[in-house]
């Protein structure tokens, strides 16, 4: 985590009340249930075997807190489930669930806007954990990724962090790595100081910093030019 992001007080998470397990294996979403169950009372579970039957539910249901998404089905490629949930279902952050446990996939699930990766071999306590982490908006890194390379972690949630913004947003950050003031963004972009203002805070919010001098060290950081 970033030394300059609070660290969130778990306790306080809120818990899910609406969880989507997306997984073709019927005993992984018993197991995932059974922890869901056990461990956020009151917590309304939905099962889906494949993409297709997911996105029905997600489209059936506006108000999901939480999907928990494997890596491997056999109706999408690698990470384009993620990508598409990311795409038509912004707000709702998505786990990734894998038996699969190398760096290069998990920076590549992150990058592409997970909220957190979770081996299937985590015990239960540490799934519980990894969810209470996301639900507090962070984003959660396994501990592979501190093995060999100790700043792997921390800008793999860095990447994770700016793949939350939106497309103007990202380029308003690209504008602030350059240097440029509101006005200047503002001019650039033909748009509203208020509006470039807003951008900002959103960004700040996001990247979970507290000024633009902040921001910008952490595009830095993982080398994000906009």
């Amino acid at each position: 985590m970033n030394a300059m992001a609070l660290v969130p007080d778990l306790s306080h998470a809120p818990a899910p009340e609406r969880v989507l397990i997306v997984d073709d294996h019927s005993l992984v979403r018993d197991g995932l249930r059974s922890v869901l169950a056990v461990s956020f009372a009151g917590c309304e579970i939905f099962e889906a075997a494949n993409f297709a039957e997911a996105s029905a539910i997600l489209q059936a249901q506006d108000d999901i807190d939480l999907v928990l998404l494997d890596l491997n089905m056999p109706d999408v490629s690698r990470l384009s489930a993620l990508q598409a949930m990311r795409e038509n279902w912004p707000a709702t952050p998505v786990v990734m669930v894998s038996g699969t446990l190398d760096r290069a996939t998990v920076r590549e699930a992150l990058a592409a806007g997970a909220a957190g990766f979770v081996p299937k071999s985590l015990k239960r306590n540490d799934i519980v954990e990894a969810l209470r982490h996301v639900m507090a908006g962070e984003i959660y890194v396994p501990e592979i990724l501190d093995a060999d390379d100790p700043g792997s972690r921390e800008e793999a949630s860095i990447n994770g962090r700016i793949e939350t913004l939106t497309p103007q947003q990202r380029v308003v950050l690209g504008h602030l790595v350059n240097g440029k003031l509101n006005k200047q963004i503002a001019f650039e972009l033909d748009v509203s100081m208020t509006t470039v203002k807003a951008h900002v805070s959103a960004i700040l919010q996001k990247l979970n910093v507290f000024s633009r001098t902040q921001a910008v060290i952490l595009a830095n950081r993982v080398g994000f030019t906009g």
